[in-house]
């Protein structure tokens, strides 16, 4: 099951009509939305190493505001949180665990 959807997970975020960053943001605003901290994490992640920058991160984040409501300010402060972290670790050029 688990190697299914690892399939699933790279086929969807592979580089298509729309690049991988692009997907990873995405992701993560539906990460917020879902209030799910493990994909907020781990698409936070994925989006600093497919280049995505903070307002990037924000923007989209602000989406996920208009369309969740309330919940999504919670989550959507952790997402950024998170966001940052990876950001932060690797533009100091720290390597983060892919």
């Amino acid at each position: 099951m688990y190697e299914g959807y690892r399939q699933l997970h790279d086929a969807a975020l592979a580089p298509g009509a729309v690049d991988a960053k692009t997907k990873e943001l995405v992701a993560l605003a539906i990460a917020v939305s879902k209030e799910c901290d493990g994909c907020i994490a781990a698409h936070a992640h994925a989006a600093v190493q497919r280049g995505a920058t903070p307002p990037e991160a924000a923007e989209v984040i602000g989406v996920a505001f208009l369309m969740n409501g309330g919940p999504a300010t919670v989550y959507g402060a952790r997402a950024y949180d998170a966001f940052t972290e990876f950001y932060n670790t690797h533009s100091a050029g720290g390597r983060t665990q892919e």
